[in-house]
């Protein structure tokens, strides 16, 4: 039931930004908020039904990443977001998704850290606010750069930690 619900999470990629080529906003929010409902709710119903499983644990992170960049790369090419915070954003999902690689071939899963959920949660709010046209987009948008920069690096001293001990 959890990897159902984050493979919900990756096709709602496709009518969000059909939507958002449609100009209906309004809608292609809509479903933002319900992908990041899926998001907090695929964790906490595994946990819960003790259903976490390796798979799980990579893809939720991957179909994240998938869903956020490919909103985000709407709003990059509407010029709704400047290409420096896009450009931070896509070279740290692309190092974290490397560094968790590196850490499943060693045998070390890499599961969501505190600061890695804050981040998701406020790139989709930051969606939310593109998607609505709300106020304070690109605060939001900084503040999800400023929280992927110390995940990743919350992310890289727990893989140094692990490999001095390994």
């Amino acid at each position: 039931m959890p990897i159902a619900i984050t493979l919900f999470r990756f096709f709602l990629l496709f009518p969000t930004l059909y939507f958002l080529q449609e100009e209906q906003k309004n809608l292609a929010g809509a479903l933002v908020i319900v992908a990041g409902v899926s998001d907090w709710l695929d964790g906490g119903i595994a946990r819960k039904t003790n259903q976490v499983s390796k798979l799980g644990v990579l893809l939720d992170p991957l179909v994240d990443k998938i869903f956020v960049l490919g909103v985000l790369s709407y709003f990059l090419y509407a010029n709704e977001v400047g290409l420096l915070p896009f450009v931070l954003i896509l070279i740290r999902e692309l190092s974290v998704s490397f560094l968790r690689s590196v850490s499943v071939e060693k045998g070390y899963a890499m599961p969501a850290s505190y600061l890695g959920k804050a981040k998701a949660f406020f790139e989709f709010i930051t969606l939310i606010a593109l998607c609505f046209e709300l106020a304070y987009i690109s605060v939001l948008l900084w503040i999800s750069v400023l929280l992927a920069y110390l995940s990743m690096y919350d992310y890289a001293i727990k893989y140094a930690v692990f490999e001095r001990k390994v």
